[in-house]
């Protein structure tokens, strides 16, 4: 089978890809470019755990095949650390989940992540209302989303003081 070669951006910097049309996004992250935090769930689009960011949007990348994403910003979890993988300073969302307990066995968390990383890029304080419907998509079995909408909040408030500072 003839392979799909493709340029996008992945977590800030330029990607060429070469990999067999039929694959997913999550696919092409995790087996072809070793981004390993994207996880991966359900495969239908029911539990979020694959979230990622398309050009600034969440997008479920277990249902976007790779060959849709020529010339697309891609960021995943690993670029939420400023310096990209591996960076040394964690996104205020991480040290916000890590410090409230909101990551417990961790699976859904990179999802959810990009998602309110998505949100709180466009509200800067989402009400509570609005956090659990951005997050509504994300399955959690092991918090029971308290703790994650109580990080997501903290999180939006050090995004604040950061900002003032």
């Amino acid at each position: 089978m003839a392979q799909a070669q493709l340029q996008m951006t992945v977590n800030g910097e330029a990607a060429e890809i070469s990999f067999s049309p039929y694959k997913t996004l999550l696919e092409v992250l995790r087996e072809d470019l070793a981004l390993t935090g994207t996880k991966h769930g359900c495969e239908l689009g029911e539990c979020g755990a694959c979230a990622v960011l398309i050009d600034g949007q969440p997008q479920l990348s277990c249902l976007v095949l790779a060959v849709e994403c020529e010339g697309r910003a891609i960021e995943t979890v690993e670029g939420l650390a400023s310096g990209g993988r591996g960076g040394a300073t964690l996104h205020p969302l991480q040290t916000a989940f890590a410090d409230l307990g909101a990551a417990q066995c961790g699976y859904c968390t990179p999802g959810i992540l990009m998602t309110a990383k998505a949100l709180l890029e466009k509200e800067k304080n989402p009400s509570r209302e609005r956090i659990k419907e951005a997050v509504s998509g994300n399955l959690c079995r092991c918090t029971g989303y308290l703790q994650i909408f109580e990080a997501i909040e903290e999180a939006a408030k050090r995004m604040q003081e950061e900002k003032a500072a």
